[in-house]
């Protein structure tokens, strides 16, 4: 895989996707950011500051507050790979980010999502 090409991808672009995504389950932009503020410790104003730089995945979770300390807790699959066995980190992140927001849009609790 070419992990290069995919962490300079625009977060602005990958948070739209998101967020039609979910819609399109009936769920809203408002669960999107709660799984993203609990996956990496921004808030709706660092969060919009990401998305108006347009920064790439890579510098989204380089400049990232705070990883949860509950990540671990994040496993499954996700585009065909066990999540907790992705052995690079960053990709690991943005696939953690990935399955919370499948999570979402499958209509799972938050409780359950954000691992309480």
């Amino acid at each position: 895989m070419d992990y290069a090409r995919v962490f300079a991808y625009s977060f602005a672009s990958i948070y739209r996707l998101y967020i039609q995504k979910v819609e399109r389950k009936g769920c809203t932009q408002a669960d999107v950011d709660a799984v993203i503020f609990w996956l990496t410790g921004y808030n709706k104003k660092t969060l919009q500051q990401q998305i108006d730089k347009n920064n790439d995945l890579e510098t989204f979770f380089a400049q990232a507050p705070q990883m949860n300390p509950n990540v671990s807790k994040i496993t499954g699959l996700i585009c065909g790979y066990r999540v907790e066995e992705i052995e690079n980190k960053l990709m690991q992140k943005i696939r953690y980010m990935d399955k919370l927001v499948d999570e979402v849009a499958k209509g799972k609790t938050m409780e359950k999502i954000l691992r309480k």
